[in-house]
C-alpha cells in the first residue's frame, strides 16, 4: 500500500499562485445568508442540488484561444480512455504512450507523434474545443477544504481527506494540475465561486443515480468528470518497463489505457496473474504501520476517512495478493515519475473510470 510520505505540490502552486496574481479560494466562501429560506429537501430537490454543482456553464468567446497541438492531442486522448496522465500541454513519456496506445489499438503506424493520420483518427473530423472558459457553479466552491497533514495518524483525526483549496478541486475535475491552471490563465485572475477560468475541455458528467451508492460515488465520478457508463473490461495487463495498465475486451481488443506508478525497490510489483476480487468507492483506509517499511516507530494503527487525497485516493481495487491494488492518489503529477509501496496507482480520475470497467473476476496480468 502507498505511504503518504508524498512531496506536497500545493507548495509549488501557492508559490505560482503568489508569483502570477492568482486569487485563490481556500475556504468556504459562500455560506448562506441568514435569513435565506428554509431549504426543500424533498428528494429532487437534494438531486437538483447536486447536479447544479456540477454543472460548469461554457462562456462563449468571440474570439477563442488557440490551443498548442500537444495539448489538443492530450484532450482528445483523454476522451478516448488513451489517458496522457495529467493535462499540461508538455511534451512527455505518458504523452507519447498514450498516442502509441491509441495508435495500436486503432491499426495506426505506432509513432507516438500526433501525426496527420493519428489526429484525423482522434478527432473524427470535429472541431471541438480544446479549452474553454466556464463559470464555477457556487456549490462547487463551496468546500469544505482541509489542509492535509503529511502523517498518517494525523490525517485520521481529519473528518474528511478533501481537496486543499478550489484550485486543486477545479484541477482533478479537468484532469491536469493546479500549476498548469495557473498558466492557462491571465494574471489576475479569480478562482472563486461564479468565476469564469479556463480549463481543458472535459465535459460535464451527470451525477450518477446508482442503487445502493452510500458512499456518493455518483458525485465523485461527476466531480472528476468522469462518466458512469464505461465499456467492459475482460481482463487487463499491468506492464512494469512501459508503467502502463492496459484494458482489454472479450476479442483482446485493448480499449483503454492509463498511466500507472508500479512498486519500487522494497515492494516490486508482484508479477504474475492476479484476479480482482472488488472494487471499494470513496473508501476508508485503515493503516496498519506494520506493512509500511518506511513507517515511524511511533505510528499507530488508525483508520482514515474517505477523500481524493487520501493515501489511495478515491477508489481501491482489490487483488488476489495479500494487500495489493490499484488506486487512486492524491498527487496526480508524480505517477510514472515516483515509487510506490507495490501497489498500482493512477490519478484520481483514470481510477475512477478504470473502476467503472471491471468488476469481481476480471484477471490482471503483471508483467516485467
Amino acid at each position: 500500500m502507498e505511504s503518504s510520505a508524498l512531496k506536497n505540490h500545493l507548495l509549488l502552486a501557492a508559490l505560482l499562485c503568489s508569483a502570477c496574481n492568482v486569487n485563490v479560494t481556500d475556504a468556504n466562501e459562500s455560506q448562506p445568508a441568514p435569513n435565506a429560506a428554509q431549504p426543500d429537501n424533498s428528494a429532487a430537490a437534494q438531486m437538483a442540488v447536486k447536479k447544479a454543482a456540477y454543472d460548469f456553464e461554457v462562456v462563449q468567446e468571440q474570439n477563442p484561444q488557440q490551443p498548442s497541438r500537444i495539448l489538443m492531442a492530450q484532450v482528445a486522448l483523454d476522451r478516448w480512455g488513451f489517458s496522457p496522465g495529467i493535462l499540461d500541454g508538455k511534451d512527455g513519456m505518458s504523452y507519447k504512450a498514450a498516442l502509441r496506445g491509441f495508435q495500436a489499438a486503432h491499426d495506426l503506424p505506432v509513432t507516438g507523434q500526433f501525426d496527420q493520420k493519428t489526429g484525423a483518427a482522434l478527432l473524427e473530423g470535429e472541431a471541438r474545443p480544446t479549452t474553454y472558459l466556464v463559470k464555477i457553479p457556487d456549490d462547487f466552491a463551496r468546500g469544505p477544504f482541509f489542509d492535509i497533514p503529511k502523517g498518517l495518524n494525523e490525517q485520521a483525526s481529519l473528518p474528511a481527506l478533501t481537496y486543499r483549496n478550489l484550485l486543486e478541486k477545479l484541477a482533478e475535475r479537468f484532469h491536469t494540475t493546479p500549476e498548469a491552471l495557473v498558466a492557462l490563465n491571465p494574471p489576475g485572475t479569480k478562482v472563486a465561486a461564479g468565476a469564469t477560468i479556463r480549463v481543458p475541455a472535459i465535459d460535464n458528467q451527470p451525477v450518477a443515480q446508482i442503487e445502493g451508492d452510500e458512499r456518493g460515488w455518483g458525485e465523485t465520478l461527476a466531480s472528476l468528470g468522469v462518466a458512469k457508463d464505461q465499456p467492459q473490461a475482460d481482463h487487463i495487463v499491468v506492464d512494469k518497463s512501459e508503467g502502463l495498465l492496459k484494458v482489454y475486451n472479450a476479442q483482446n481488443r485493448m480499449i483503454a489505457q492509463f498511466p500507472v506508478t508500479t512498486g519500487s525497490q522494497h515492494d516490486p510489483l508482484p508479477l504474475g496473474e492476479w484476479t480482482i476480487k472488488g472494487v471499494s468507492r470513496n473508501p476508508d483506509f485503515h493503516y496498519n504501520p506494520n506493512l509500511f517499511w518506511d513507517a515511524s516507530s511511533k505510528d499507530q494503527k488508525a483508520v482514515l476517512k474517505p477523500g481524493p487525497n487520501g493515501p489511495v485516493g478515491v477508489v481501491w481495487i482489490d487483488l488476489s495478493k495479500d494487500h495489493y491494488g490499484i488506486h487512486g492518489t492524491p498527487e496526480p503529477q508524480t505517477i510514472g515519475r515516483t515509487e510506490s509501496h507495490g501497489c498500482i496507482r493512477l490519478t484520481n480520475w483514470d481510477a475512477a473510470r478504470l473502476a467503472q470497467m471491471v468488476k469481481s473476476g476480471v484477471k490482471a496480468k503483471f508483467q516485467a
